[in-house]
């Protein structure tokens, strides 16, 4: 984690294992910048007669302690495990014998694909479960449930002084019985703020700082996230807090003499003890003062203001193009043009066998009706008689449920999808459009981003030199503003 600098200053890392040593835990601890918590095993000192040693903050048999054998320095934890292993199942062993309850293995042959199963397995097993034994890892039974009541674990963490720096402490302990003996909350670090009141200093920004309702003769109070969090903090570390709004309403911007404006100058002057707002955490702004863990990331946006929708009774045609409704509009009368031709050569061949039949159809402008009628699914009363009639009528048919199929689904995306036609969608678009005016905010992040990159000989992209030369008219003073809310005013006047 530490070379893939994945255990950066936010990150909070929990390492389970036995083996880790003393030494690796400071290293990891030195090299890492977030925090880290260990959780790893300790073996308890026996009570009974038994020499034990310390190494690696683990008490082991004095006989593996010996400095001058280099190999007795190297064994890990699981060989240690494996040796109390073996001398558990030799007692369960030793036990069998003495109670002369021992059952007779038979040769097993591992080739076979089929074994008669050991006829003394299940009592050799509650043998071992019901020993006791003090191995190199100290003493060793088993509880109904199959656990070891001995094990016990440590938990390490990272802790802060003003004198040792960056060190590790024992957070707590954990057995099966007690359960966890500690506290695993980080140690409070600094001076005591208990009692204290503090001077804070701050800057409206919606939804962060807000000014409340105030009663007439009371101070100023102020609402927002940003406050609800330094109420918390106030309650949980008992500090009372006075609240002012910075007197230029900026956040804090280097001036040319080296001095701070804004709430980084209230800080650096040392007029107010704390700075809470939605401000950028920024190099120039980390180099002299201190920040808390950030609790929001943002980007930079456009806000421009939305145009009017403008009303249209004919949108009720905007599914289709011009020429589309041209070609709906002639096929209607040529459809009933076809139809009545149709109809009156039916009606000749009728007339000629003695088969006189009324038909709706029998002048052109009824015929013309029909074929609206069935345009616009109102049906209407035809007598089709004749093969051709009907393939014509079937046709049409088929033609009007495509078109008011396609109309329908094109008219529900055309009313629900707003199409607002916006040219400006990157800080590119933004540099070469002439017609609207922009800025930001004055001695702000992005105030200060802008004129860096803007003023650097050595950008080779000319985007934002062109920004900045409209940011910067007059100063700022024509196109900038002095806070955010201003910012959106000014955007939708």
């Amino acid at each position: 984690a530490v070379e893939t600098n994945l255990a950066s200053k936010d990150s909070h890392w929990v390492y389970v294992n036995e083996e880790i040593s003393d030494n690796e835990i400071l290293e990891l601890v030195h090299s890492a910048l977030g925090r880290m918590t260990v959780i790893r095993q300790i073996f308890p000192l026996s009570r009974e007669n038994n020499p034990r040693c310390m190494r690696n903050n683990h008490r082991i048999s004095s006989l593996l302690c010996d400095p001058q054998e280099g190999y007795l320095q190297m064994l890990q934890v699981s060989s240690l495990y494996l040796y109390d292993s073996v001398l558990m199942l030799a007692n369960a062993f030793h036990r069998k014998l003495e109670d002369r309850k021992w059952h007779s293995m038979a040769s097993l042959n591992c080739m076979r694909k089929s074994t008669k199963p050991w006829n003394g397995g299940r009592s050799m097993l509650e043998s071992i479960k019901k020993g006791h034994i003090i191995g190199l890892t100290g003493a060793m039974e088993f509880r109904e449930d199959g656990a070891n009541p001995y094990v016990q674990f440590e938990i390490l963490g990272t802790s802060y002084s003003e004198t040792f720096g960056k060190d590790v402490r024992r957070l707590a302990t954990w057995d099966s019985e007690k359960g966890l003996n500690g506290s695993l909350q980080e140690r409070r670090l600094g001076s005591d703020l208990q009692g204290l009141t503090l001077k804070v200093v701050t800057v409206l920004e919606e939804p962060f700082v807000m000014v409340a309702e105030n009663i007439l003769g009371q101070p100023k109070r102020y609402k927002g996230f940003s406050i609800d969090v330094l109420d918390a903090l106030s309650k949980n570390l008992g500090f009372k807090y006075e609240i002012y709004q910075s007197p230029d309403g900026k956040y804090g911007q280097q001036l040319h003499n080296s001095s701070w404006n804004g709430m980084i100058g209230e800080l650096i002057n040392k007029r107010a003890d704390l700075a809470i707002s939605a401000i950028t955490i920024t190099p120039e702004r980390e180099s002299v003062v201190d920040f808390s863990k950030r609790y929001m990331d943002y980007s930079v946006g456009i806000l421009i203001k939305k145009p009017e929708e403008k009303i249209n009774i004919f949108s009720l045609f905007a599914p289709f193009d011009f020429a589309v409704w041209a070609c709906i509009a002639a096929a209607i009368p040529v459809v009933g043009v076809l139809i009545f031709v149709l109809n009156r050569i039916q009606a000749v061949r009728a007339q000629n066998s003695s088969q006189m039949g009324a038909s709706t159809s029998s002048t052109l402008h009824s015929a013309i009706w029909i074929v609206y009628g069935a345009f616009v699914q109102q049906g209407g009363e035809s007598t089709v008689n004749s093969v051709a009639m009907r393939i014509v009528m079937g046709s049409w048919w088929l033609f009007t449920l495509i078109v008011c199929s396609s109309y329908t689904a094109n008219l529900a995306a055309f009313l629900t999808v707003n199409r607002m036609d916006n040219p400006i969608r990157t800080f590119q678009d933004l540099s070469k459009q002439m017609d609207m005016s922009y800025g930001t905010v004055r001695d702000s992040a992005v105030y200060a981003y802008f004129k860096a990159k803007g003023t650097n000989p050595l950008e080779q992209d000319s985007t934002f030199a062109e920004l900045w030369k409209t940011i910067s008219k007059n100063n700022g003073v024509d196109n900038c503003v002095a806070n955010p809310t201003d910012g959106i005013k000014k955007a939708g006047a």
